[in-house]
């Protein structure tokens, strides 16, 4: 039996299995943490990470893969949830416990799987795996970079973000229309943005959604009208060009806490 990639859930199953090792050994430092692998498929990856001894569950939406999982990996048994990721409450998975989360992403909903786990991230030690390289970069893109957006605050806030190598389109069944490129991302040690977390959101999805005007312009919207703006060198710059702790500067002008 083989598993026939779904176009609508964005499914492109990888062929190369030292590609597929190689995103494994992202985790060889969390042997000690239980894996959560989104979108297993047939299993290519999911074989690797089992034979480095991982504590695995594996999240699949696609019935027929379940299936295709629960015939050929008798180590899963118990382990498949046959479930759509995004709407999984994953403090429920392991409770108490942190915890990573490995794939390689449908690439249809590849950025709505990283908010996710950041609304997971005192639970999600790492997060490693494999999305269309342009969405790749992004998670990565530093700050003064034209990739940089939403998503790439927001993770490097809470993560260490960093872009591994990018992978060929002809490792792939069906062969996507772009490259690949693997990422990992490591909770790093800030319990505290130092503002208003949920503000702080608000602060850079405003200013990203009019990423070609200064901030000066881009954060009208969030000041009352007829109200000064806070003086600041940050407010002629653009979004894409500031730091996190930047962004949290700008927060804490237009919020001041407390």
């Amino acid at each position: 039996m083989q598993v026939k990639p779904k176009k609508a859930l964005g499914q492109h199953f990888l062929t190369d299995l030292g590609i597929a090792r190689r995103i494994a050994d992202t985790l060889d430092d969390f042997k000690d943490l239980p894996v959560v692998e989104v979108g297993p498929g047939m299993g290519v990856l999911t074989q690797f990470l089992l034979e480095k001894g991982h504590d695995l569950t594996v999240v699949e939406i696609d019935t027929e893969s379940v299936e295709y999982l629960e015939a050929n990996m008798p180590a899963l048994h118990g382990h498949i949830l046959g479930e759509d990721f995004l709407k999984l409450d994953l403090g429920a998975l392991f409770p108490g416990q942190k915890f990573c989360v490995i794939g390689n992403y449908p690439y249809n909903i590849s950025s709505q799987i990283f908010f996710h786990i950041l609304e997971w991230k005192d639970d999600v030690v790492c997060c490693s795996g494999m999305l269309q390289r342009e969405v790749a970069e992004r998670l990565a893109a530093p700050a003064g970079t034209k990739a940089r957006g939403i998503l790439s605050v927001l993770l490097q806030a809470w993560y260490d973000v960093k872009y591994l190598f990018t992978v060929d389109e002809n490792v792939f069944n069906p062969p996507p229309k772009v490259k690949s490129g693997v990422v990992k991302l490591v909770r790093n040690g800030v319990t505290d943005l130092g503002c208003d977390e949920r503000r702080f959101k608000t602060v850079v999805k405003t200013t990203f959604g009019q990423r070609r005007k200064t901030i000066r312009n881009g954060i009208k919207p969030l000041v009352a009208a007829g109200a000064a703006l806070p003086e600041s060198p940050l407010l002629a710059l653009r979004p894409e060009q500031l730091t996190v702790e930047q962004f949290v500067e700008l927060t804490n002008l237009l919020f001041p806490r407390g």
